[in-house]
């Protein structure tokens, strides 16, 4: 008689959980849901990985759990500071993958700036990001694990020396096309046992996938960013394909629901200034007539970052100041973001990682640039 060998499952990476997926794993490997609590607090709040120095919890349990599962964050490939302070972390996936993770140090605050998917699907014709194709999405452990490393190697401690105050989903990737695993995520950021930041300090950014915005706001208390950098229909669809499925009315008509239900947060409309493309006096007019309809939401310019292959430039510095003081005049809350980290390329729309392309996108634009129909800088 044949003996039937069983191959042992494979270890589990608790920081795909959420501290409700926690109690629930505690659950099925016959321990009591509490001692989830006690685990999660050594992950988040010690930056622990290894659980033989989890003092207060049992040997047996130790050993158990050595047995069963793991904490694992992603590797750190490459790590590069610029001359203001930003940093940024190149973070190892798997096949040869890699992201890429920024951290922006401010005098009152620190801002982590998170991925979501290796590359991105949506292929907006001004980012790099969309220009190395996509490959797939992020865990939970892949997204978390880039807070766990950040606070790690900046020394962050939870509820007293917060080196990261904020976390923006505005890395790589459209974070909505992975809505699970970055919800999940996000309710480990505002956990109290997690990274226990307030609502307004994760925020997520969108393309615009609208039917998710309302999923959003039903499932977690975050705050929204929207990228939206054309106010008219024919040039969002230029710059972002996805308008051609959700065109700005729609956009607008989930954002006023979003308000709606949250009628005492606000929303960020992000819209990165491009020369000649999107910076005009009549595009500001076409932004001002579309503000009115969220009178309590604001805008934040962005200076176009260039990068390798792009067909765009930034808009001239007059240019900016004119397009900000047209909507200041008329009662627009605008912001104008100072371009950070761009001289290791952690700028905004910048960010690229590696990326095994399977869009074919990325071979695409070489080509074009190869035959001299795109930039090569």
């Amino acid at each position: 008689m044949n003996q039937v060998v069983v191959n042992p499952p494979e270890k589990v990476n608790l920081l795909d959980f959420d501290r409700r997926g926690l109690r629930d794993f505690f659950t099925q490997i016959g321990e009591k849901p509490y001692r989830a609590e006690q685990v999660m607090k050594w992950i988040y709040h010690d930056l622990e990985d290894n659980f033989e120095n989890m003092t207060d919890v049992g040997k047996a349990l130790r050993a158990k759990l050595t047995e069963v599962c793991y904490i694992g964050a992603p590797k750190t490939l490459l790590d590069k500071v610029a001359t203001d302070g930003t940093h940024k972390w190149l973070l190892g996936m798997d096949s040869g993958n890699a992201i890429e993770t920024v951290y922006i140090p401010e005098p009152t605050r620190g801002t982590l700036c998170v991925s979501s998917q290796i590359g991105c699907a949506l292929n907006c014709s001004f980012c790099s990001t969309g220009a190395q194709g996509f490959n797939r999405n992020l865990s939970t452990a892949e997204i978390i694990g880039q807070v766990w490393v950040a606070a790690k190697q900046l020394g962050n401690v939870t509820h007293q020396n917060r080196r990261i105050t904020n976390v923006v989903m505005m890395g790589m990737g459209e974070p909505l096309a992975n809505f699970d695993n970055v919800v999940r995520a996000m309710h480990l950021m505002r956990d109290d046992l997690g990274f226990g930041l307030a609502a307004k300090r994760v925020t997520l950014s969108t393309a615009g996938m609208v039917p998710l915005i309302d999923q959003l706001s039903a499932q977690i208390d975050v705050s929204l960013a929207v990228s939206l950098h054309a106010a008219n229909d024919e040039l969002r669809t230029e710059l972002m394909p996805i308008n051609k499925r959700y065109p700005i009315a729609e956009l607008l008509a989930a954002c006023q629901r979003w308000i709606a239900r949250k009628p005492r947060t606000s929303i960020t409309f992000e819209y990165t200034l491009m020369k000649g493309i999107n910076d005009q006096p009549e595009h500001a007019r076409q932004l001002i007539k579309l503000m009115r309809k969220l009178p309590t939401c604001k805008v934040n310019l962005i200076p176009f970052n260039p990068f390798p292959g792009t067909q765009y430039q930034r808009s001239d510095a007059n240019d900016i100041h004119d397009f900000q003081t047209r909507l200041l005049n008329a009662g627009v809350l605008t912001m104008l973001r100072r371009t950070r980290g761009d001289d290791i390329d952690a700028a905004c729309g910048q960010l690229a990682g590696q990326v095994t392309d399977r869009t074919r996108r990325s071979a695409d634009i070489r080509k074009r640039q190869d035959e001299g129909t795109l930039h090569a800088s």
